[in-house]
């Protein structure tokens, strides 16, 4: 294990010439400190410590950077969510853009909820001059998958085809960045004890799951990125917001909920998933993008008790059991099931 001290400065050419040679590594910062860089030869488990708190520290590895390049299905399907749009049809062995396609024409649609501008939107390429495969002001236009190619001014999906070009409902041209935490537990009976499985006899996990206001399914609740904003306080906030409904708090219950969520979250999670998601959303020139961390409640005196409240954005929230026959939104449920294997837990 190698342990520098950074200039910040420093930070970004070094973590990009470690990624490249393979090589896991950890950056801290905390408070006046200068940054920690931590390296080592050594291989790591495909779970990565991450510590929200103070000091933010996040561990990668060369086996998880960018997850398996399967093809997207969610992101073609037929009709676009939250319109009467219908995508052009891509079979699978036309979704890679290598593929020679003359008679590729797919759709053209932005959202208006998005041309109107809002402050989570990019303007219309041509309107400005935006910068992909880079930090653009405050906005991360990089892709977790790597560079992805600009034709005509528009990113394209690294992914392949979608049958929609335009953004549809996304802000961002090129990757729009989310933030998921799954918060979990373990399921136990009156006297404590952990319930297992009737057939795989591992212990049931149970995790915090909104169902969306937009299409009606159960997803694990999360949001966006704000420009320049620290991934774990996404985390923490979103959570807050969606789950635990924080914003309609009054100053005193918000102060509670925030102790708890501290404690929670400042306690040692890992990193689930860090890539390109299969959302319905997603589109030629737009895709989501996603980093999910798992903060577990082992002893289930923090979150638990909390009562648990739907925020704007989620139509109902609750604890469900983590369990492969259970739908989810999107690429949910492959995340989930590797919380459950990583925990050792039922699946």
């Amino acid at each position: 294990m190698i342990r520098l001290g950074l200039r910040r400065t420093w930070i970004g050419p070094i973590r990009l010439a470690l990624t490249l040679l393979g090589l896991p590594y950890t950056i801290c910062e905390s408070g006046s400190r200068l940054p920690i860089l931590c390296s080592s030869s050594q291989s790591l488990r495909n779970s990565k410590s991450i510590t929200a708190s103070t000091c933010n520290c996040y561990m990668t590895s060369a086996q998880t950077m960018s997850s398996a390049a399967a093809l997207h299905v969610k992101s073609r399907c037929p009709q676009y969510p939250g319109s009467q749009i219908k995508r052009f049809t891509v079979p699978d062995d036309k979704v890679d853009w290598t593929q020679e396609w003359a008679q590729y024409s797919p759709v053209n649609y932005t959202d208006p909820a998005v041309t109107k501008r809002p402050l989570w939107a990019d303007p219309d390429i041509g309107a400005s001059s935006l910068r992909f495969n880079t930090l653009d002001g405050a906005v991360d236009r990089t892709s977790f998958e790597g560079s992805y190619k600009v034709e005509q001014g528009k990113p394209l999906n690294p992914r392949g085809r979608t049958g929609l070009a335009g953004r549809g409902l996304l802000g961002r041209w090129g990757p729009n960045h989310a933030a998921d935490p799954i918060v979990t537990r373990w399921k136990v009976d009156a006297k404590g004890k952990k319930i297992s499985h009737p057939v795989t006899k591992r212990p049931i996990l149970q995790f915090v799951s909104i169902k969306r206001r937009d299409c009606g399914e159960w997803a694990i609740p999360g949001g966006m990125v704000d420009p320049g904003e620290v991934v774990s306080l996404t985390l923490q906030r979103e959570f807050s917001e969606e789950a635990l409904n924080s914003l309609a708090a009054t100053p005193s219950e918000r102060a509670k909920l925030q102790e708890h969520i501290t404690k929670l979250f400042s306690s040692q999670g890992f990193q689930v998933y860090k890539g390109y998601v299969d959302d319905p959303r997603n589109t030629d020139n737009a895709w989501m993008e996603t980093i999910t961390v798992n903060f577990h409640d082992e002893t289930g005196n923090s979150v638990s008790e909390l009562p648990l409240q739907a925020g704007d954005d989620a139509g109902q929230v609750q604890w469900v059991d983590v369990d492969s026959s259970f739908p989810l939104y999107a690429s949910h449920s492959l995340f989930l099931e590797m919380v459950a294997k990583e925990r050792h837990a039922h699946w």
